[in-house]
């Protein structure tokens, strides 16, 4: 379908097609700058009258907090096919409705859980990790009356409930009650643009591209740019105990200029991991800025950033599946070492989701239209690893022949929300009374 409009006030919120949700932050205002303290590129969303130098304070006072939690969201665009990510491979249903695209029995390992079910060859990074315990699986999530509007069920996902007017999402609603005024680093973006998911109503949250920074002075470099930083702190630290109320205030600013300098010095051109990653693009690269951000003590709580590629795999499902899921997983795997290394295991957990499934039969163009019940997964140490919600098999479809979501997206929000944040999921999810919480973290 054609995509019309884009959303006012992101320039780079999702385009919408006619008639379809406007997603969550259109109106927020927005405020791009490089945050004069550490020449760090940010789209500020929701900064009020705040200016640059709030922020840097702000982000200052934030900053080391070691043992703050962290939800990192990654999304799988396009609606990822979960009857190939978890394959049914020995059911002769599945093999009637595929009869070119279902997987071979022997491509990818049977998955623990559910034997009845193999892992995509590419998924096999989430496969080590499940064995290790550290990814809790959702073979069919979603939510009853499943829409198949990429625009809308996308919305319902980001906001946090079936609604098509709500303009915050269910992450921004959360750091409205847990996050500070002048901290707009407290949610970030790492696509350059904001995510719906991300929208406030009442905190800053900041959008930017990857995790590449640099901090310089024209004309100076080297050992003498270092030594002439390394002066400015300590000036701006005498100033600081002087008895002169505008000298107190320019060491004031210099000090904290120098924390972050600190603080970012380790995401210049080559960011520095203790693990290897893919070498492809923007994914890996972020999700390493991101491992070096949360080392540095930057105070962020959640973080979203896609995946690569994407994963509307109308025709020529095969090769392009694998392809992209093989990146994502790869990138994944690769994040948890490096926190692993970083000693930061404890304090992340990754979601891992995407708008919906698709459909059980195979089109005509050697690919999948859209469908309803879909996968999610949670990564990361402190995750129990453990199944939520059932395969439904394939004898029984949806009203539209479709696959039956056993688990309600709405559900592992209020269990990631109460169960890693310790926030009343009430305050954040409508209804959130009414959904069945799962064991997730433990």
């Amino acid at each position: 379908m054609m995509r019309r409009g884009v959303a006012e006030a992101g320039r780079g919120l999702p385009t919408i097609e006619r008639g379809m949700p406007a997603p969550a932050g259109t109106g927020l205002s927005r405020r791009s700058f490089l945050l004069r303290t550490g020449g760090l590129a940010l789209s500020v969303y929701g900064a009020g009258l705040l200016g640059p130098k709030a922020f840097g304070e702000g982000i200052a006072r934030a900053a080391g907090a070691a043992d703050s939690k962290v939800l990192v969201s990654v999304f799988l665009d396009g609606g990822i096919d979960a009857l190939s990510l978890l394959s049914p491979v020995e059911d002769p249903t599945y093999r009637r409705l595929r009869p070119k695209l279902a997987m071979d029995p022997a491509a990818g390992p049977a998955w623990t859980e559910d034997p009845r079910l193999h892992w995509h060859p590419s998924a096999s990074p989430l496969h080590q990790l499940h064995q290790e315990g550290k990814v809790t699986v959702f073979p069919a999530i979603g939510y009853t009356d499943a829409d198949q509007s990429h625009f809308t069920s996308r919305h319902y996902w980001e906001v946090g409930e079936l609604s098509t007017k709500t303009n915050t999402g269910w992450l921004g609603r959360m750091l409205d009650i847990v996050g500070t005024p002048d901290n707009p680093l407290q949610g970030v973006s790492l696509d350059g643009t904001l995510s719906p998911s991300l929208a406030t109503a009442r905190v800053p949250v900041a959008a930017t591209w990857g995790a590449r920074y640099d901090l310089w002075a024209p004309g100076v470099w080297g050992d003498v740019e270092d030594l002439m930083f390394d002066a400015f702190g300590r000036i701006g630290a005498g100033a600081q105990r002087g008895k002169d109320k505008q000298m107190k205030e320019a060491g004031r600013v210099v000090g904290q200029s120098n924390t972050l300098r600190t603080q970012l010095s380790s995401f210049g051109d080559e960011i520095q991991s203790p693990v290897a990653y893919p070498d492809d693009d923007h994914f890996s690269e972020s999700l390493a800025g991101l491992a070096a951000m949360l080392a540095a003590g930057l105070p962020i709580t959640v973080a979203s950033v896609d995946a690569p590629g994407r994963f509307d795999t109308h025709d020529e499902q095969r090769e392009d599946l694998a392809e992209d899921l093989a990146a994502t997983c790869d990138g994944l795997l690769a994040f948890q070492r490096d926190l692993e290394a970083r000693g930061l295991a404890d304090r992340v957990v990754t979601l891992v989701w995407s708008e919906f499934g698709r459909r059980p039969e195979e089109n005509d163009s050697a690919g999948t239209d859209h469908g309803a019940g879909g996968n999610a997964f949670l990564i990361g140490s402190p995750v129990r690893g453990q199944m939520v919600g059932e395969w439904p098999g394939l004898d029984t479809l949806d009203e539209d022949d479709n696959l039956r979501s056993t688990s309600d997206f709405r559900a592992l929000y209020c269990g990631l929300i109460e169960q890693w944040f310790g926030v009343d999921a009430g305050q954040v999810i409508p209804n959130a009374a009414s959904f069945q919480r799962a064991a997730l973290i433990g």
